[in-house]
């Protein structure tokens, strides 16, 4: 392993790009109106990427009475989509190299809303179906979306990435405080699911011109990357990542069942995880610029970890009247956890080209990895009639991303070789 060199600029660095095999500048000839349009585009876009997980939390109680779930059943729902960023994430690269990233957006949000849009039928087979659907175009956008944002916006790296993350949170955050409302006014559940569509389909018509435009060309890549799955250290940043998202969608997924257990109405219980969804969004953005400040990240890591832990251990026993406290410090650990799993990535990695492939690889293991979050939480929920077991869950998720997290903010290079379309040719 080579050592790193932690004094890059992170603001120009931090986003990966499923193209980056071919780096090209920002695309030259726009005029300030259109640059506009495509960075509001780029930001709505992000703020589709989440309502999927909370808008069904925030629901799960009414739909297991309305779908006639069982707790497996309801288990399922909420891994699914998880699961599927795991599995399509690989897909993201091999459709931008052949389609090119602004076109495979472009269906992208179209299946996104459809979908999510399935979801407000009223029948089972759709709801899982459509969250399925929905959950692997998230996947692919959670890869193409950010290179984009470098790759037109290199000049405003740092404002456009506060952005972008900001939209992440926001779109989550609106779908936990807003679905419950939703469907107190329609009086149908269908409609709290299924309205969501609507953003995803308006987003969609606002990036057709975008995918249609003389910018959007694409060069095929010509690079393959060796040895990075066998080097330890890309397999610590890949275990953080994973286990951080773990704790991440067990919050999407059950914060808000856990917090109607324990007594709050649902209007209450979507409101306290809209807040904490909102504050990760403050803290993706401090969260980086703190750890690039130090020799390694080791200790910032492991100590996101504990405050988020610690945060879902309070939800799960403390006094209610104290849920606000476990709110704002869950949203600090957990959006620091966020933005943390990527500047490693980033840092870890000597060339933008390994760095692309270690998000690869990261994303592939580390989603399928987290599925297992939710899927536990919901079976020990179902095998104990209770959400207190969990914690020993938490704990166990939090000493394992502790101590990669550890591991993986050590000051190195992960080890890997860099072969060309004409080496591979030899």
């Amino acid at each position: 392993m080579q050592r790193a060199d932690t004094s890059l600029t992170l603001a120009d660095e931090l986003l990966i790009d499923a193209e980056v095999e071919t780096v090209v500048p920002e695309r030259q000839g726009r005029s300030s109106l259109s640059r506009v349009i495509l960075g509001v585009s780029m930001v709505l876009i992000a703020f589709n990427l989440r309502p999927l997980f909370s808008s069904a939390s925030t629901l799960l109680p009414e739909i297991r009475t309305a779908f006639a779930l069982s707790p497996v059943d309801a288990t399922l729902l909420t891994t699914l989509p998880v699961l599927c960023l795991g599995l399509f994430s690989p897909l993201a690269p091999k459709l931008a190299d052949r389609y090119g990233a602004e076109k495979t957006l472009l269906v992208v949000l179209l299946l996104l809303g459809l979908g999510i849009g399935l979801r407000g039928f009223g029948v089972v087979s759709l709801l899982y179906f459509g969250t399925a659907m929905a959950g692997a175009c998230i996947a692919i956008g959670n890869v193409l979306l950010p290179g984009l944002v470098k790759r037109d916006f290199s000049g405003n790296a740092a404002l456009m990435t506060g952005l972008y993350t900001m939209a992440l949170c926001g779109g989550a955050a609106a779908a936990a405080g807003l679905t419950q409302p939703i469907k107190a006014m329609t009086g149908s559940i269908e409609m709290g699911l299924g309205l969501w569509a609507l953003p995803a389909g308006l987003v969609f018509l606002l990036w057709l011109p975008q995918s249609l435009s003389r910018h959007a060309a694409h060069t095929p890549s010509n690079v393959k990357i060796r040895g990075l799955w066998r080097d330890p250290l890309a397999w610590n940043v890949t275990l953080f990542t994973g286990l951080q998202s773990a704790l991440a969608y067990c919050v999407f997924g059950w914060l808000a069942p856990i917090l109607r257990e324990r007594g709050l109405d649902a209007v209450t219980a979507g409101n306290i995880v809209s807040v904490s969804v909102m504050i990760q969004g403050f803290a993706c953005i401090l969260a980086p610029q703190l750890a690039v400040r130090g020799k390694n990240q080791s200790l910032v890591n492991a100590g996101a970890v504990t405050i988020a832990v610690v945060a879902l251990i309070g939800f799960l026993f403390a006094p209610l009247s104290t849920v606000w406290l476990w709110a704002v410090l869950q949203g600090i650990g957990q959006g620091s956890l966020i933005a943390l799993a990527m500047t490693m990535i980033v840092l870890r990695s000597g060339t933008p080209q390994i760095a692309a492939h270690l998000s690869g690889m990261a994303q592939f293991v580390g989603y399928s990895l987290a599925a297992g979050g939710p899927l536990l939480v919901g079976s020990i929920r179902a095998m104990t009639g209770s959400f207190h077991e969990t914690a020993f869950l938490f704990l166990a998720i939090g000493l394992g991303a502790a101590w990669n997290g550890w591991r993986a903010g050590r000051n190195l290079h992960v080890t890997a070789t860099i072969i060309t379309r004409q080496e591979r040719s030899v």
